[in-house]
């Protein structure tokens, strides 16, 4: 049985990305190498060393069944302007088109093009097409719905609010292109119902699937054993905060909480630039770690960026994880995280969040500090944290791990191509799944 050829564009990918998207496209790259497929990824460098300072880490290597593609330019920044301003590939759009005829893809899945060549890349390639949208950037110039750079939008005022972030206006963005160009794609994925729900509210028309993002499988070993492994990294208790340190995660009315909340700490797990600004703001409460007089009163403790498999020792013996975000997120990859872990949840009752603590049943749901802290000495409880561990865990098996998520994909994939026209692709991508 003959295999599939993916090429997956995207402005970021890991080396080169900073948030969970990439993770996200990484994953899903990898699992589908893992299925025997063929994967080839073109992502922008130059995006990433304009936004990182002009670092640039060291490529990935290439090996069977993945090609990468790094577009490096000698103009740097300015072929970045000129995306962002024409949302169309200018300095690269030669190169793309080469390794798209020579490629003979099956499959183009778009992912965040928002450098790599906005919506003027859509029309590119000759391949069943899909395009995630990790970001809210199909209908938000800043990408996040974050109006103004101080509070969440309620409705368009574009114009206004890219000034407010500093960022120059996109004329595409008035001229219908995006609604022109997305007709060249086949389907459209969003990664909650609430992000689809969005899109649709402000005023993207096309058809959106919905599928999650995804981590790997519990192992045997994890699925039977009943209490984290390893010591804790912590002596006393904590509650757990990861993600990137912006005013838009909401740690601003959380870490002022534990000034009043003597029996658990918060570990902040992180960097951005925000650090500095919340490190202030633990230290006006008087939870940065000083003793005062009396008895210790709780303390906030920033521990940078961790390496994955010590993150993960940090999850499994966190009393639960806070997820505070205070503007609309797509999904929140931290939240399986979590369960995968067995740890429970308490997040913002805002965004995706309550539709995955929800389907989860592992976890609580918060607006208000009170309903915050409630939540927190429930979880305090050993008998209320387990039972929603166990839900959590059962849960991400059921909705969010890879043997569930990547055959929604390539189901999706299929369902791609009966709409384009392509069903003998779409046969092949059912009896390849078949004979795995």
């Amino acid at each position: 049985m003959k295999p599939l050829r993916f090429c997956h564009i995207t402005t970021f990918y890991p080396p080169y990305n900073f948030g969970g998207d990439g993770i996200g496209i990484q994953r899903l790259v990898e699992a589908l190498v893992a299925r025997g497929h063929h994967n080839t990824v073109i992502h922008d460098a130059d995006a990433y060393a304009m936004l990182s300072g002009g670092r640039r880490p060291e490529h990935a290597p290439a090996r069977p069944g993945l090609e990468i593609h790094p577009l490096v330019s000698r103009i740097g920044a300015l072929s970045e302007l000129l995306t962002q301003q024409l949302g169309r590939p200018v300095i690269h759009a030669r190169r793309i088109r080469k390794i798209l005829e020579e490629g003979e893809f099956d499959v183009i899945n778009f992912h965040n093009v928002s450098l790599v060549g906005g919506p003027g890349i859509y029309p590119f390639g000759n391949a069943v097409k899909v395009a995630m949208a990790h970001e809210h950037w199909l209908v938000c110039p800043s990408h996040v719905l974050w109006r103004y750079g101080r509070e969440r939008c309620p409705e368009k005022d574009c114009l206004r609010c890219v000034l407010a972030h500093r960022r120059p206006p996109q004329p595409w963005r008035y001229t219908g292109k995006l609604g022109r160009e997305a007709q060249h794609v086949d389907r459209f994925i969003a990664m909650s119902e609430f992000s689809r729900d969005k899109h649709r509210d402000f005023g993207f028309r096309e058809e959106m699937e919905v599928l999650p993002y995804f981590l790997p499988d519990l192992t045997p070993e994890e699925l039977s054993s009943g209490t984290p492994t390893g010591t804790s990294p912590e002596e006393r208790p904590y509650f757990l905060f990861v993600g990137r340190l912006e005013k838009i995660k909401g740690l601003d009315d959380v870490i002022p909480i534990f000034r009043e909340f003597p029996d658990a700490d918060l570990l902040i797990a992180g960097d951005g630039d925000y650090t500095e600004v919340l490190k202030n703001i633990a230290s006006e409460a008087g939870v940065d770690g000083e003793r005062g007089e009396g008895e210790f009163t709780g303390r906030v403790r920033f521990l940078g960026r961790i390496q994955p498999d010590e993150l993960r020792r940090y999850y499994a013996h966190a009393v639960a994880l806070i997820v505070p975000s205070v503007c609309f997120e797509t999904f929140g990859i931290i939240l399986i995280e979590a369960f995968r872990q067995k740890t429970p949840v308490i997040a913002r009752r805002l965004g995706p969040f309550p539709e995955i603590v929800e389907k989860a049943g592992g976890g609580e749901l918060f607006e208000t500090s009170e309903e915050l802290v409630s939540s927190m000495r429930r979880m305090l409880d050993p008998a209320h944290r387990e039972r929603l561990a166990a839900s959590a865990q059962a849960a991400f098996t059921e909705h969010w791990s890879e043997s569930v998520v990547v055959p929604r994909y390539l189901k999706l994939v299929g369902r791609a191509a009966e709409r384009k026209g392509e069903s003998a692709l779409a046969r092949r991508i059912e009896e390849f799944e078949a004979a795995r």
